[in-house]
């Protein structure tokens, strides 16, 4: 009779295990669902713009002028193009020489430190971004370089490097410190230097981690819309000369945020904005599709196994042989080497020269500017000359120091942005401004309907994104088989993490606010929200489920627990910490996103609160981006504003590293 009743629980638990299967399955498709969704409405809507004006007229015609029903979009194109190099040419070189302090020169107590202050400027909502650059930045280029306005490109370059900086900091760091510790010893051990190892050993190692970061910095530039938006000044104009960083811009995303508000539902104008986001989805893609190949064909080239999930130290040895052998064959190399330098040498000289050149001539004469780039350039060239020279102890030295003072420069910057406005925020709040309504169109009065109205996105948002994300991390961790399903499913979830937070925003206002005749709401924006940060929450609940040692799976099945008890009572406890980080994290940055409600729930200075999920909803981000680009005389509403969005999303990131902490700290495996 025991054996019966025993062989009844079993057949029972696996029936449950199967059924919870389908369902974490099911579940885990929605992010395919969604992506589908999203080309879908975005595609479809396209299809006027491309009957009516061709693909080829809209990508190369010269001018954008929708009320003359000119739809060229080169101008709009180029801009995102010149904006992304510029915040390229700010961030990488100062993201990745952060990351080598970090990694290879700040001493071991005060890495942990580092970069989790670093990866603050991640945290900062980009209106913020925004607002700041408008309030500080703006001004500075007018008054400093006597220019008309100081919306320009130049200011979106500048901004949008600071926040793509985080990126390429935080993976770039990651790939450096997971180059073997053997190699930096046998480095060591054969005579050079901490920094000849740095560069020649550690550096070639991490290059896969390192490209990828840099990608994934230009997607995170390009998808950039509020903060572009405040200080480009929205002009699509192609600069002239095409090197004047203080012209007048726009871009994708600028164009799409500033004209749909406006925009006739239906018309012409509606599908050419909907035609720019297919254009900046496919840019997208090709951007992260880009970086997943630079990783494996560096690691394959590199001799690592990318056809098993064995880690980045998998091949080791193979790798370690690979190098040796080009050691060996030093004498050709070498010379291979120098000619490659001489070449690659003079094409750096020359675009140096040229780079400094354009941005003097729009402001001196050509021999001026000539004479400056050419002494500039010789300095550059000399100085890295004096670093080959040198001996070791020396190059090491000054490349140290330099990398010190670089890091203090970026360390320096986060505290000013934070602290321009904390320090000018926090005197404009006090019991009024946190509880009181509106008054004069915001120039007076409180926030408190924008601070509710934030919550009560906050809450939706969690109500829905929350079991969606966790579920189907789950599913992918301890239920996914390697089939083509399982590939379709992270290649969606992989792809809407790398979608432009206004694409949602577009996705939302086709889908929800018209197609299912929500309105402007809050039950729309809720639904957008989560499909913005579902991706986040999926991923790193999969990776806090790996992370848990195998041995407890097996201790848990081996006393009789079926595989969902296995789940939900041994692993998920576990894997707990982890979960709630990633989900924090990502609700800290749906607090902080703007683009893609003004299209979905907000209702701008309205003084009446939601009091229905169908109602329009107010909330702090698209407040303060109302109040800096609308209101005049509002100054003091705007820092408040600014002050008190800051403060709750640096809060949320204090409360996610504290529980990454305890969580680490805890577990002992």
């Amino acid at each position: 009779m025991e054996t019966y009743q025993y062989g009844l629980q079993k057949r029972a638990s696996a029936d449950k295990d199967k059924i919870m299967k389908y369902v974490l399955t099911g579940i885990a498709c929605v992010a395919v669902l969604v992506i589908f969704l999203i080309i879908v409405f975005i595609a479809g809507n396209s299809v006027d713009a491309i009957s009516s004006v061709g693909i080829l007229d809209f990508i190369f015609g010269s001018e954008w002028d929708p009320e003359e029903g000119i739809y060229g979009a080169f101008p709009v194109i180029l801009g995102t193009i010149l904006v992304t190099i510029g915040a390229m040419a700010i961030s990488i070189p100062l993201g990745v020489g952060c990351a080598l302090y970090i990694s290879e020169i700040a001493p071991s107590k005060y890495r942990s430190i580092l970069k989790p202050v670093c990866e603050i400027f991640a945290g900062i909502p980009s209106v913020v971004y925004g607002f700041f650059g408008l309030v500080v930045l703006v001004p500075f280029l007018r008054e400093t370089f006597d220019v008309t306005y100081g919306l320009s490109w130049l200011a979106a370059s500048l901004l949008l490097g600071i926040m793509a900086m985080p990126t390429i900091i935080s993976i770039s760091e990651d790939a450096l410190h997971a180059v073997p510790q053997s190699y930096r010893e046998a480095s060591l051990a054969m005579g050079a230097s901490r920094w000849e190892t740095t560069m020649k050993v550690v550096f070639p190692a991490a290059i896969s981690g390192v490209s990828a970061a840099i990608i994934l910095g230009i997607g995170r530039a390009i998808g950039e819309t509020m903060a572009v938006m405040m200080v480009t000044g929205n002009v699509a104009l192609v600069p002239d000369p095409l090197w004047n960083i203080f012209s007048l811009i726009t871009t994708i995303t600028g164009t799409m945020a500033s004209e749909m508000p406006e925009v006739v539902v239906g018309s012409t104008h509606y599908s050419a904005l909907f035609l720019l986001a297919l254009i900046l989805l496919v840019i997208v893609f090709f951007i992260n599709y880009a970086a997943r190949m630079v990783v494996k064909s560096t690691r394959r080239k590199m001799g690592y196994d990318t056809s098993k999930k064995t880690g980045p130290l998998a091949g080791i040895s193979s790798a370690l042989n690979k190098r040796l052998d080009v050691i060996r064959n030093s004498s050709f190399m070498s010379t291979i080497h120098d000619h490659r330098g001489t070449i690659t040498g003079v094409i750096s000289a020359v675009v140096i020269f040229v780079l400094i050149w354009m941005i003097l001539s729009l402001k001196c004469s050509d021999v001026v500017s000539i004479g400056v780039a050419a002494i500039v350039t010789v300095a550059l060239f000399g100085f890295k000359t004096f670093m080959n020279k040198a001996n070791s102890n020396t190059a090491q030295k000054v490349a140290h120091g330099g990398l010190t003072v670089l890091m203090a420069i970026v360390i320096l910057l986060l505290v000013y942005i934070l602290g321009y406005i904390i320090i000018r925020g926090l005197p404009v709040i006090d019991w009024e401004f946190l509880t009181a309504g509106l008054e004069n169109m915001g120039r007076d009065g409180g926030i408190y309907p924008m601070i509710i109205g934030t919550l009560q996105l906050l809450a939706g948002t969690i109500v829905i994104s929350l079991p969606l994300g966790i579920i189907a991390g789950i599913y992918l961790a301890e239920y996914a088989k390697d089939n083509w399903l399982t590939k379709v499913i992270r290649e969606a979830i992989d792809l809407l993490n790398g979608t432009p937070s206004i694409v949602f925003g577009l996705f939302g206002f086709t889908a929800l606010v018209i197609a299912a005749d929500f309105g402007y709401s809050m039950i729309a924006g809720w639904f957008t929200l989560s499909f913005m940060i579902l991706p986040v929450i999926i991923r790193t609940t999969e990776e806090a489920f790996e992370e848990v040692p195998h041995e407890l799976r097996e201790a848990s099945r081996a006393m009789g627990a079926s595989k969902w008890k296995t789940t939900t009572k041994v692993i998920f406890p576990a894997a707990l910490g982890g979960v709630m980080t990633g989900s924090i994290l990502a609700l800290g940055r749906s607090v902080g996103e703007t683009a893609p409600i003004m299209f979905t729930a907000v209702a701008g200075l309205t003084t009446v609160m939601a009091s229905s999920p169908f109602d329009p909803v107010m909330c702090l981000a698209y407040h303060l981006y109302y109040l800096s680009t609308e209101v005049v005389g509002a100054a003091d509403m705007q820092y408040g504003t600014a002050c008190i969005l800051l403060l709750i999303v640096l809060v949320m990131f204090l409360i996610a590293s504290i529980v990454r902490h305890y969580s680490n700290k805890k577990a002992r495996w």
